[in-house]
């Protein structure tokens, strides 16, 4: 009776453990998935499949960025045995050190890079990889990987599309769950701005390991294997053709072009010179010492990071705050005795031509006296306070154009340029210690004025709007890529409308009157284009002037309007102005007519000019 006893005890307590046992069991697999899933995973092995990059267009369809494909071989460092070094090499065509320096590397690394294939060789030739693909089953832990990389069918503009590179922890940081080692990513120009849409999705194929880490077969058959979702195209405002035709233009010289169509802010060309060739984009990793150590500093994009004094080109600014504060009337006349004369024997010089002139006159042989009297009509208004108030009121009319702040394109790294207030010569001077005519060079777009040559094309376009911007962008909508309402939305300046055509008859007659006539502009004359022009000049203290110039044509329903800035160019009319002409034929007329100009254009050097840090 005892014996039974203890034996039903037995099995009681043998049956509450296989009760124990089973409810582990449940607990972990069916409430608790994650820890079968986590065994799961020390069985298998992912492999990457990465999407085709989406294709970049300009705006008449031409690619202007496709895909290529590349092959790179691949490792595993925790699946690699013993193999023959000097075997690999010669498949590979690398010397045996730079192998064993590779693995060297990588079991340091062992720890934290667990079962993850690591890139040992990027884009071998394609023997290489067949070569390698015919024996890889002697190197166990190595294997082949087919990805595709950046083809540039037309030289549209390094430094506009920017480059692809293999991503570091500090941008998988600042992309956290996004990016993984060996990801790649836009770096720069439309590849970064559009990274999200180009880079499309990643997939995976999945595969067993047996004990000794060797993958077996697929996972499930390849049930839970996830195909890539290829990049989304990008449909550009960018036109292929003008923007190459700029970049000849402006070989061998340092500045930039940018073009806009008025109508709509649509970008049409944007050109830093120098710049990076697309031929050095595929391959930027070779490239990228070279191109950093280039004095020219090609990877530095003039038409959004550079801040430039914008010279006498502002003076149209200047005049279109007079007509509204009431200041200026068109047919005022002022006097130029070879500049305007100020204080004790002060004075802002201009070059000679004839005196008075009334506004049209002004804009049309860019007299620097007489903004100089517009400008200290505009700060003494009586209507306010004092100058600063004036001063005040003046920058804020000013940043309606656009100037002093970013004007929000879709473009990375645009700057915002610098726009004085009183504040500024409060801090340089003293409260109530300097008045209109300390200030007086602001009258012509110099002292402490700053502006990138975007802002230069984008005054352009809102003078050709006749008082309106589009903000400037870069990518237009097209199937499953949308752009903001903002860029869709007009950005009316404090200047009434009714007084630019004022202004635009000065530029139209700046390029349309002949110089023995007074017009500055006049090698910028197009044949029944009507174009609309202002040349500056903005002193460099770093050497020569720099040139520049702004147009837009036709003076009526305008298509394109443009600026030109060339760094120790001289005068607007030296090589900005006729370099923007060119560029305005080109467009409206598909060809150009005056093959000595573009001849001399093309074959002109400036980088003897160019003073470096």
């Amino acid at each position: 009776m005892k014996q039974d006893y203890r034996h039903i005890v037995l099995l009681i307590g043998l049956g509450a453990v296989v009760l124990l046992l089973l409810g582990k069991i449940f607990s972990l697999q069916i409430l608790h998935p994650s820890f079968k899933e986590d065994a799961d995973r020390n069985s298998t092995v992912y492999e990457t499949i990465y999407p085709t990059r989406g294709i970049i267009y300009d705006r008449n369809g031409s690619i202007i960025v496709g895909n290529k494909v590349a092959y790179d071989i691949m490792v595993t460092p925790r699946e690699v045995k013993a193999f023959d070094t000097l075997a690999l090499a010669v498949v590979l065509d690398v010397t045996p050190d730079f192998i064993r320096e590779k693995m060297a590397d990588f079991n340091k690394r062992r720890r934290s890079i667990g079962f993850q294939s690591v890139t040992m060789m990027r884009t071998v030739p394609a023997e290489t990889y067949m070569r390698f693909d015919e024996v890889k089953y002697k190197f166990p832990g190595f294997r082949g990987q087919v990805r595709g990389i950046r083809q540039y069918p037309i030289n549209a503009g390094g430094n506009l599309l920017g480059y692809v590179s293999e991503v570091n922890q500090n941008y998988i940081d600042k992309h956290p769950g996004e990016y993984r080692s060996g990801d790649y990513a836009g770096m720069t120009g439309i590849e970064a701005a559009r990274e999200k849409e180009l880079r499309g999705e990643k997939g995976y194929h999945i595969y067993l390991r047996n004990s000794r880490n060797q993958i077996e077969q697929p996972y499930m058959d390849g049930a839970e294997d996830k195909e890539a979702i290829p990049g989304k195209d990008i449909v550009t405002t960018i036109d292929a053709d003008l923007q190459q035709y700029g970049q000849e233009l402006m070989q061998g010289k340092v500045g930039s072009i940018v073009a806009i169509e008025p109508s709509t802010g649509e970008i049409l060309a944007l050109v830093s010179s120098p710049g990076i060739d697309v031929e050095q984009l595929a391959d930027i990793g070779k490239h990228y010492g070279e191109i950093a150590k280039n004095p020219y500093k090609p990877m530095y994009n003039r038409a959004v990071q550079a801040s430039y004094p914008p010279g006498s080109v502002f003076k149209l600014v200047n005049g279109l705050i007079g007509l509204e504060e009431g200041v200026l009337r068109p047919e005022m006349t002022y006097p130029c005795h070879q500049g305007y004369h100020f204080g004790a024997g002060h004075k802002l010089g201009c070059h000679s031509h004839k005196s008075p002139l009334n506004m049209e006159e002004s804009i049309m042989m860019s007299c620097n006296a007489y903004y100089c009297y517009v400008l200290k009509n505009i700060l003494d208004n009586k209507k306010y306070d004092s100058v600063a108030d004036g001063l005040d009121h003046w920058r804020e009319m000013v940043m309606s154009f656009g100037f002093g702040r970013k004007l929000g394109s879709d473009f990375p790294a645009e700057l915002s340029g610098s726009i004085p207030s009183s504040k500024t010569y409060n801090r340089a001077y003293g409260k109530g210690r300097w008045n209109s005519t300390t200030v007086i060079s602001l009258s012509i777009g110099q002292g402490e004025i700053l502006a990138t040559p975007m802002h230069l094309a984008n005054l352009c376009a809102t003078i050709a709007n006749r008082g309106y911007y589009y903000i400037p962008h870069i990518v237009k909508e097209s199937d499953g890529v949308t752009i903001e309402d903002r860029f869709k939305e007009k950005q009316y300046t404090m200047v009434s409308q009714e007084h630019f055509p004022k202004v635009i008859n000065g530029m139209w007659r700046a390029v349309n009157s002949a110089p023995g006539a007074g017009g500055t502009a006049f090698i910028a004359h197009i044949d029944s284009l009507d174009v609309c022009g202002k040349t500056g000049t903005a002193q460099n203290p770093r050497g020569a002037d720099n040139s520049v110039f702004i147009c837009f044509a036709p003076m009526d329903n305008p298509k394109i309007a443009i600026a030109a800035y060339v760094e120790n160019g001289g005068f607007g009319a030296s090589y900005a102005a006729p370099m923007a002409s060119l560029m305005v034929e080109r467009y409206l007329k598909g060809e150009t007519s005056r093959p000595a100009l573009e001849k001399r254009m093309k074959e002109a050097n400036l980088l003897s000019r160019v003073k470096h840090d």
